[in-house]
């Protein structure tokens, strides 16, 4: 059942073949230019929006925001892409993300540049496990991590993002619920010594977030003792014990705009960079150490299922034969309840 001894080394090992394979393609200048505006032909012509996340390449950040899009977290993403009038979602990100949007809105065409970009805490609780986990415990609320298949969520009574997850399990607590939370363990683990809940905890695991380690924050912290520590609550234990503040990536660049310091270090995607300066072009933003070890090290600090979302491809999502996202209507349904337990949660 764990990750840690099963799971998560048939990812590091996809990883490293993935990368090993993956050629990078650095554009020229008149390139990226080219791209981008037949990207905005194409959104206007397709009565599309692009729906990025803040990992995602600068570009196409840039990109979203410039046509009437949006560049956030994967619960204000999901908001986004439900409100909003256009017919078709193009969806740069992960495949979970997709999914999500096709279940809040199975009326609408939702594409991604590619549908191999993935998530290692997607793989790492595939549904037949996890409902055999839940099974063996039927006494507790399942609340699971956006992070995870529509399969996962059908199976689940809550979804939460990072930026909530904590408070919907207080609010559970509370009301004397006992937890069972997939599928992140460091964020399991955080959101438990938070609240006090009883929560039991699937043992998954970000490729990235796992890799920042408090030796290297502790002696980047000696080299900028006036930096505060910004750390996404998907890291370590003994990462998370360093921050001077722990939330999701809005939250993190909020804090950012917020706090008085001059400079930061940040633990979680360096992808997220992009928009953070642009919020605080005044400000020093400096990259939490990783491990420096093992297969993830090609792509420390940077997902390598994100940077899967290329100009190219995005140039082409609207021609490929196979990058329309599915889920089955009637898993659709029942993934739809606890998603919407989330949306509503937000807005009270």
């Amino acid at each position: 059942m764990s990750i840690a001894s099963e799971h998560l080394l048939e990812i590091r090992e996809m990883v490293k073949d993935h990368l090993e394979h993956h050629e990078e393609r650095k554009l020229s200048a008149d390139r990226e230019q080219f791209l981008m505006q037949q990207i905005r032909e194409q959104l206007a012509q397709e009565n599309a929006v692009l729906v990025a996340h803040y990992y995602t390449q600068d570009a196409v950040q840039d990109l979203a925001e410039e046509t009437g899009g949006i560049v956030s977290d994967s619960l204000e993403m999901a908001r986004f892409g439900k409100d909003h009038s256009a017919q078709t979602l193009v969806v740069a990100g992960v495949k979970f993300m997709g999914e999500t949007a096709k279940i809040l809105t199975p009326e609408k065409r939702v594409l991604m540049p590619t549908l191999e970009a993935t998530c290692s805490l997607d793989i790492g609780c595939p549904i037949d496990e996890f409902s055999e986990f839940c099974d063996a415990h039927p006494d507790r609320t399942v609340v699971v991590y956006a992070n995870t298949s529509a399969a996962v969520k059908a199976r689940a009574d809550w979804v939460v993002t990072s930026s909530i997850a904590k408070d919907v399990v207080s609010h559970l607590h509370a009301n004397g619920e006992k937890i069972l939370f997939a599928p992140d363990r460091h964020l399991g683990d955080y959101i438990q010594r938070s609240t006090g809940a009883d929560v039991l905890i699937w043992d998954g695991a970000c490729i990235v977030h796992e890799e920042f380690k408090a030796d290297g924050l502790r002696h980047t912290m000696k080299e900028h003792p006036d930096a505060a520590v910004l750390v996404h609550p998907e890291s370590p234990a003994s990462v998370i014990e360093l921050a001077d503040l722990v939330g999701s990536t809005s939250q993190i660049i909020n804090a950012a705009v917020e706090m008085g310091n001059k400079e930061f270090i940040v633990a979680t995607d360096q992808g997220i960079f992009h928009t953070m300066q642009k919020a605080v072009p005044d400000k020093q933003l400096i990259i939490a150490p990783t491990a420096g070890h093992g297969a993830t090290c090609y792509s420390c600090a940077n997902c390598p299922w994100m940077a899967m979302n290329e100009l190219e491809s995005l140039a082409a999502v609207f021609d490929q034969p196979d990058n329309e996202v599915f889920v089955d209507p009637d898993l659709g349904k029942r993934a739809m309840l606890p998603l919407q337990r989330m949306l509503d949660f937000k807005r009270n």
